[in-house]
């Protein structure tokens, strides 16, 4: 299950978001917002984060319009490591060595071409472990 959140910055691109994970057959879960009516997105980054951490979603999918505000709120919650990504390489490695477990994207940054592109590495890539598992052992207070 993957927990999705926006703000109305983000909205257009959640939608996005949800029917490509429609298409390719991925449940999900959304915590808002719901229309393009102004909003707060620390109140969705941190309750799409707070359904990660808890173990309800396995990983999370944050848009706001730079996804920067997004990301610093879901960043805020114990157990989560969500990456800005604007293009699919930083995707893929943030999977591969940081095992982020949440995607941030910037919906006025981003067309959905390349958020296609951004989710196929983010949701195909596995986590290397190794070496990298003592990094992020250190990123734990």
């Amino acid at each position: 299950m993957i927990a999705l959140g926006s703000d109305h910055g983000g909205l257009a691109l959640k939608q996005h978001v949800m029917k490509y994970l429609d298409a390719h057959g991925l449940a999900y879960k959304d915590y808002g917002c719901y229309t393009s009516e102004s909003c707060d997105y620390p109140d969705f980054g941190r309750a799409a984060a707070e359904a990660v951490a808890s173990g309800e979603c396995d990983r999370g999918i944050v848009v706001c319009t730079t996804g920067i505000g997004i990301s610093i709120a879901a960043n805020k919650v114990k157990g989560i490591r969500c990456a800005l990504c604007s293009e699919p390489l930083s995707a893929e490695m943030t999977r591969r060595h940081n095992n982020a477990n949440m995607l941030a994207m910037g919906g006025g940054l981003i067309g959905n071409n390349m958020a296609d592109k951004i989710l196929d590495a983010f949701l195909n890539t596995e986590f290397e472990g190794g070496r990298h598992q003592r990094r992020i052992d250190k990123l734990e207070p």
